[in-house]
């Protein structure tokens, strides 16, 4: 490279100069000088070689001292290169007869330090002109550049919102530079967490160059415009029982710290801290919540529904009852939104609810009346009615002979609650029978059976007993040698099985006063034939003497 026409290096701040003497070595050569030219001054010479003693000398330079090395191609080095080598050197080479002299002109550059941000403003507020920070980027030569950067891109100077000051100090000892650059810079509430950083652009030996600060975002502090109230937990739903916090922000930075908070039915708002804390809320707790700055500048508002249950069940508990009786059953709700009831009994869910017109003793169980309230989570309430149905023993004895015509069984139906004791007597006798089996006792009703071979007549008798009542109820039963059966159950009721009929009635009169007389004389037959045969029972039971003597008309009826 060439300066004004002149040969020039280029070096590096602390490396070592290379010079070459640019001329050819001429014939005749004596010696080869290096000197150094400053502008009004006079030459200094600072080395010397000569060609035919080989011997080389340095000048007494207190600036070279040291730093020289003159090769024998009177190529000059200067080593550790400083600002002060900036000179325009000069190769002589002498002969008895000419000198020829080659200036070289030598260039010193100095990379800067990566540029830093100091005193950096803790925060910015919007609105004002403050002093962000200063750039300053050391050591450098030649004296460089310094440009600001917002978010990578150029800040240029605008009056009262972006001031630059540059200012360039140079170190006297070593020639070096020192740029700083201040800015002062009015933010706006968008710059929070933009990225300021500074870039220093120098000159190097190959060209221009630049390096950049690390980036530094500043704390940018602007007033509060808005005011959110929250409701926390973010449940759709409040129920009662429930902690509600209210919450109260201000989109400002630094965000307030004390807020009012405006409940329903009071008239003065309460300081407190961002958070207003209600435990265990009622449903009187329903209403518009508001919060404000302390000075009630700026306020949000919300409202909260308290949702509740009640269930009333009438009655409830445990309640003992009678047979037949009637109860009426009343499960009642009232609720902040439709609620759904369903009614389950002995961990059964029931289709319909209950109604008692008549209790029987299917009715009785543990009854639960249970209600939950639509889309709110955790809020469900149930009570419980325990029936008890009580009632007398209820008896129905029932025989028949059975398929093998060897025994007849002979069974006790039983209603009764609570559960009545059964006992089988022998009439007459007044023997007890201990082998009787039981079914299981459902719904208050079960049966007693037992299984006899009568030889004889017999009449037996059925004892049921609980807390309410004794019931006793008897049946004949005749010898094992005589079949028979219990009439089916009547038939229900009808107009046309009633005997209305004129003629039916004349009809059945003259044949009951028939077999009126077809009795007796039977019973007459049947005392003479029974008074000649000696009458043996059963290890269990006895006949009955009614019994047997219808039997015994039957019978007769029957040869006749």
């Amino acid at each position: 490279p060439l300066a004004l026409g002149l040969y020039t290096v280029n070096a590096v701040y602390g490396d070592t100069i290379t010079m070459p003497c640019r001329l050819e070595v001429p014939d005749g050569l004596m010696f080869g000088k290096w000197k150094y030219e400053m502008p009004n001054e006079s030459p200094v010479f600072i080395a010397f070689r000569s060609s035919t003693k080989k011997n080389v000398q340095y000048d007494d330079v207190p600036d070279y001292k040291d730093r020289l090395s003159l090769s024998e191609n009177y190529t000059l080095s200067i080593k550790n290169a400083r600002i002060s080598d900036e000179k325009r050197f000069v190769c002589m080479l002498v002969t008895e007869d000419d000198v020829s002299e080659e200036p070289t002109i030598v260039k010193v550059f100095k990379q800067p330090s990566q540029p830093e941000i100091l005193h950096q403003a803790d925060f910015l507020e919007t609105e004002k002109l403050q002093m962000l920070g200063e750039c300053v980027s050391r050591e450098s030569y030649p004296e460089g550049n310094v440009t600001w950067y917002k978010n990578g891109r150029v800040l240029q100077p605008v009056e009262e919102v972006v001031v630059i000051n540059l200012q360039k100090t140079v170190n006297k000892s070593t020639g070096l530079f020192t740029m700083t650059s201040s800015l002062q810079y009015m933010p706006t509430k968008e710059d929070a967490n933009a990225k300021f950083s500074c870039v220093v652009t120098y000159y190097g030996p190959s060209g221009q160059k630049t390096i950049q600060s690390e980036p530094v975002v500043f704390d940018v502090h602007y007033p509060t415009e808005k005011v959110t109230i929250q409701v926390l937990p973010q449940s759709s739903t409040i129920k009662e029982g429930d902690n509600i916090t209210l919450k109260c922000s201000g989109n400002g930075n630094p965000p307030p710290q004390e807020f009012l908070f405006y409940i329903p039915g009071e008239t003065e708002g309460i300081r407190s801290s961002d958070t207003y804390i209600m435990t265990d809320v009622r449903r009187n707790a329903t209403g518009e919540y508001k919060c404000s700055l302390t000075d009630k500048s700026m306020m949000d508002s919300t409202t909260i529904t308290v949702h509740y249950l009640d269930l009333q069940l009438t009655p409830s508990g445990e309640v003992t009852k009678q047979i037949g009786e009637a109860l009426p059953v009343s499960c009642t709700i009232s609720s902040s939104r439709n609620a759904t009831v369903f009614w389950i009994k002995d961990n059964t869910r029931m289709q319909t609810s209950p109604s008692f017109s008549s209790l029987q003793y299917q009715d009785a169980g543990n009854y639960i009346c249970e209600t939950t309230l639509q889309e709110v989570e955790g809020l469900k309430k149930r009570k419980t009615l325990k029936l008890i149905v009580e009632g007398k023993p209820q008896i129905k004895m029932t025989k028949k002979t059975n398929t093998n015509k060897m025994s007849k069984t002979i069974v006790c139906h039983v209603e009764g609650f609570p559960k009545p004791a059964v006992q089988w007597t022998v009439t007459g006798t007044g023997s007890i029978i201990n082998k009787a089996k039981e079914t299981k006792y459902v719904n208050g009703k079960f049966s007693s059976k037992i299984v006899i071979a009568p030889e004889e007549n017999v009449t037996l008798t059925c004892i049921a007993e609980n807390q309410l009542e004794r019931t006793v109820t008897s049946l004949n039963v005749s010898a094992i040698s005589i079949p028979e059966y219990d009439e089916p159950e009547d038939r229900s009721d009808d107009n046309s099985e009633k005997v209305n009929d004129q003629a039916k009635l004349i009809v059945g009169i003259v044949v009951g006063l028939l077999l009126a007389a077809l009795v007796a004389g039977v019973v007459y037959w049947l005392y003479v034939k029974k008074s000649k045969t000696a009458s043996k029972h059963v290890d269990k039971d006895l006949g009955n003497i009614e019994e047997n003597k219808k039997l015994e008309e039957n019978n007769h009826k029957s040869e006749t």
